[in-house]
């Protein structure tokens, strides 16, 4: 009798949650004014409803597997694609013969897009360009093949205003899994990204927040980078709250647009979080373990370009200021990734290790400090001497913390001075 009672319980819960969800769905499709369904097999009519959507339109994608070359829509209002849940509605663009996204977004204000896989692009799965009040939820974007022969982003708003992206999951980019670039207002929680260069990318964009989320087996776990020649300067940008681990997987990234000077390709592997460039970040209560060539690594310009000055405008500099790294969770393992010896970046690294042991013999064989700085401040522009010109500020309680690696003088073995004096860095 109680079992009886039990399943019967049981399956009023069930039924309850189906309504629930059913009732969820319809309310949000009664937001919009012209309201689309499709199947497997209709490929053709879903390309023409993205090419000649209207205003104020949801299109809901049922269950199965979609084959497309592209799909596009452009210069619209309040639009809504959604699937049946990341598990079940699937779209493929492996057989493309024309067209480098997968889908692309361009001019839209208020879009939304959740609930399906996107898959195997030639280049960018998602691009989202020049809109605004963009969501990307519960979406699953991802590459079969973690190569150079992948796309560069897989989740790629740019020249947006407004970005939310969460409960997202991305693999196998040869730039970055999440990236946010030349954007005023995004906030990216509860995703997951793995063997991508980059977990997550935030680049050129202003007050972003970056937390709940989980990245691990990347190249790097997080960028935040300003480059030059962009539209405009990133900041205020805070990542908290993180689960960055394991990030030691060798940097994949095309040559070319992704390898240059600037490119994600000066990423090494074992990067936790890499801070290139920029101003008035905030990195706290974050987990970054395991990651084995630097839990965090703050740098300028400099460090792969020597005539980043040149590109001095009011829309870049190429030293990072006003960084904050506080209660935090830092830890690194005994030794290298492999592929860090494979890596310019990563060999240069090696590198201060060795040469930081061999001027502090008390050192014998510790690892590389937690902390990297490569040592470029805006003294290099103003001739001053300050030991903290910049507002560098750390506030961690680990041994083998930190190390000004003393870039600028890498090349000049007899004046290479790495050292761990933090005392000019700490929190006052």
């Amino acid at each position: 009798m109680k079992q009886s009672f039990y399943l019967k319980l049981t399956l009023l819960f069930m039924i309850v949650g189906m309504i629930s969800s059913c009732k969820g769905t319809k309310e949000q499709q009664d937001n919009y004014a012209n309201i689309l369904t499709f199947k497997p097999g209709e490929e053709a009519k879903i390309e023409e409803a993205f090419l000649s959507i209207k205003d104020s339109t949801s299109i809901l994608l049922q269950e199965g597997n979609y084959k497309f070359d592209n799909l596009s829509i452009v210069q619209v209002k309040h639009i809504l694609i959604h699937g049946e849940g990341h598990d079940k509605t699937v779209l493929n663009f492996s057989s493309q013969t024309q067209g480098g996204e997968g889908i692309r977004v361009t001019d839209v204000k208020g879009f939304t897009i959740e609930n399906m896989t996107i898959r195997d692009s030639k280049g960018d799965l998602l691009k989202i360009s020049n809109s605004s009040d963009v969501k990307v939820a519960n979406l699953h974007a991802l590459w079969s093949q973690a190569d150079s022969t992948s796309g560069g982003y897989a989740i790629y708003p740019v020249l947006c205003k407004n970005v939310l992206v969460e409960n997202c999951y991305t693999e196998g980019s040869s730039d970055a899994g999440i990236y946010v670039g030349q954007t005023d207002g995004a906030i990216v929680r509860n995703c997951k990204a793995a063997k991508n260069v980059a977990g997550c990318e935030i680049e050129n964009t202003s007050n972003a927040e970056v937390y709940n989320n989980e990245f691990y087996n990347n190249t790097a776990g997080i960028l935040i980078f300003d480059l030059p020649d962009l539209s405009k300067r990133g900041g205020k940008v805070k990542v908290y709250n993180n689960n960055i681990y394991d990030n030691n997987f060798r940097n994949f990234a095309k040559s070319g647009s992704f390898g240059t000077s600037w490119g994600v390709g000066n990423a090494s592997p074992g990067s936790g979080i890499i801070i290139l460039a920029a101003s008035d970040i905030e990195i706290y209560d974050n987990k970054i373990t395991g990651n084995n060539t630097a839990a965090i690594t703050i740098a300028s310009g400099f460090a792969t370009d020597d005539k980043a000055a040149e590109k001095i405008n009011a829309n870049y500099s190429p030293i990072s200021k006003n960084i904050k790294i506080h209660s935090n969770k830092l830890e690194m393992g005994p030794e290298f990734p492999k592929p860090a010896f494979e890596h310019r970046i990563g060999q240069v690294l090696v590198a201060t290790q060795e040469q930081l042991n061999k001027l502090d013999p008390n050192r014998k064989f510790k690892r590389i400090p937690l902390i990297v700085y490569d040592g470029f401040s805006s003294n290099v522009l103003t001739k001053g001497t300050a030991l903290n010109p910049d507002s560098i500020c750390i506030n961690q309680p680990e041994e083998n913390l930190f190390v000004n690696a003393d870039f600028q003088n890498v090349a000049k073995p007899e004046n290479w001075k790495p050292n761990t004096d933090s005392a000019p860095f700490q929190c006052k």
